[in-house]
């Protein structure tokens, strides 16, 4: 395996968005993708650039992706949020995730950002895992909220 990672680039966006359904697929909502290949590219690389993110690619063709973007705590100031590790389900157990999570980790301690965060799905018992071998603290005391742009829409 001659897998390498790297920063990602605009070209790369079609791939990761591919991954990004995978992944939806695996969540087991995959109609939950609206992002198109468009909103991505300038989110990530537009005058509204919102995100950044490492590819894991072998032989020109990304099977893996940590993506994340700054987020601001009143109490912590600068954060670092890790909005998704994602590995394609042939390369999975193979490094990869412990690989794009420590360039992550890099980034957060080059950044000096005060805490870095993600989310996991309850059920997702691989995943955490794979965070317990990092001595993640796993909260369970805070209660996700969010609002759908149709019901924002509607408000």
């Amino acid at each position: 395996m001659s897998v390498i990672i790297r920063i990602g680039t605009p070209a790369d966006i079609p791939q990761v968005l591919n991954l990004v359904k995978e992944l939806a697929t695996f969540e087991k909502a995959p109609n939950e993708v609206e992002v198109t290949v468009e909103e991505m590219t300038n989110w990530g690389f537009g005058n509204d650039k919102q995100f950044d993110f490492f590819v894991a690619e072998e032989d020109n063709t990304i099977v893996g992706i940590a993506l994340y973007y700054y987020k601001y705590s009143t109490w912590k100031g600068k954060c670092l949020f890790l909005e998704d590790i994602i590995v394609t389900e042939s390369y999975r157990g193979k490094g990869l995730g412990k690989l794009l999570f420590n360039q992550v980790v890099e980034v957060s301690k080059t950044q000096n950002v005060r805490r870095m965060e993600w989310q996991v799905l309850n059920w997702n018992t691989p995943a955490i895992e794979f965070y317990k071998k990092y001595e993640a603290v796993l909260d369970d005391e805070w209660i996700n909220c969010k609002l759908t742009n149709h019901q924002l829409e509607r408000l």
